[in-house]
């Protein structure tokens, strides 16, 4: 930052903004590998999960248009070995404005980083926070790891106000993961037992509550 050691250093390597003509480049890889990998595990989530049986690929390869189209072709092949379960696609800008109006029509969402970043953001809210997100990173080779998205929120830390339903949720996933689907679907329903009589939330969520009371109040649910 300006006035550090560091940038006193470095800063006569960048020329003056307005007079250089400076150009900056991204560069985004998409491998055939790496996309089937991932909508491979999308097709088997959403058998897995029996619900509305659907795959939806979040792309824009109007703009992307090759990385993002090399990603549209890989799924219209995946889609294609998983004849019970629909496949379609939507640009990002789309997908946003129907994520308001209609939530309810998703099941599995698929999509690169930089938009998947985006949309769980937004589908966050609509659940009602992050402190109700939970998160994985999941590995099909090697252990998974889990966190819930908000980080240790370091700006609330030692006042006791954090709301732990995203950590425990969490859990709940990964017992999922770990093949123990009864006792994460027991944790889900404490957790939404804890919410719908809102005698024991944190301020995020209109409530009063220490985390403490929270995790209390769940393990009593259990």
């Amino acid at each position: 930052m300006p006035g550090s050691a560091e940038y006193e250093a470095h800063k006569g390597l960048r020329p003056q903004f307005g007079t250089s003509g400076e150009l900056a480049v991204q560069t985004g890889i998409f491998s055939e590998l790496g996309c089937r990998r991932v909508i491979q595990y999308a097709f088997e989530l959403a058998r897995k999960r029996q619900r509305l049986g659907r795959v939806t690929s979040c792309t824009k390869a109007n703009a992307l248009n090759h990385g993002m189209t090399l990603w549209n072709e890989v799924f219209d092949d995946v889609s294609a070995h998983y004849p019970d379960i629909a496949g379609d696609w939507q640009n990002v800008d789309a997908m946003a404005m129907r994520l308001m109006l209609e939530p309810e029509a998703y099941d599995v969402v698929v999509a690169p980083n930089l938009f998947g970043d985006i949309i769980t953001d937004l589908t966050t809210v609509l659940q009602g926070g992050i402190g109700l997100s939970p998160g994985g990173n999941i590995s099909r080779t090697g252990p998974s790891m889990f966190e819930p998205p908000h980080g240790s929120a370091p700006d609330i830390a030692g006042r006791g106000i954090a709301n732990p339903l995203a950590a425990i949720l969490t859990a709940a996933m990964m017992l999922d993961e770990l093949g123990r689907p009864q006792w994460a679907d027991r944790v889900r329903a404490a957790v939404g037992r804890v919410v719908e009589q809102a005698q024991a939330l944190t301020p995020d969520l209109g409530g009063s509550a220490g985390t403490s009371a929270v995790g209390d109040a769940v393990v009593q649910g259990l």
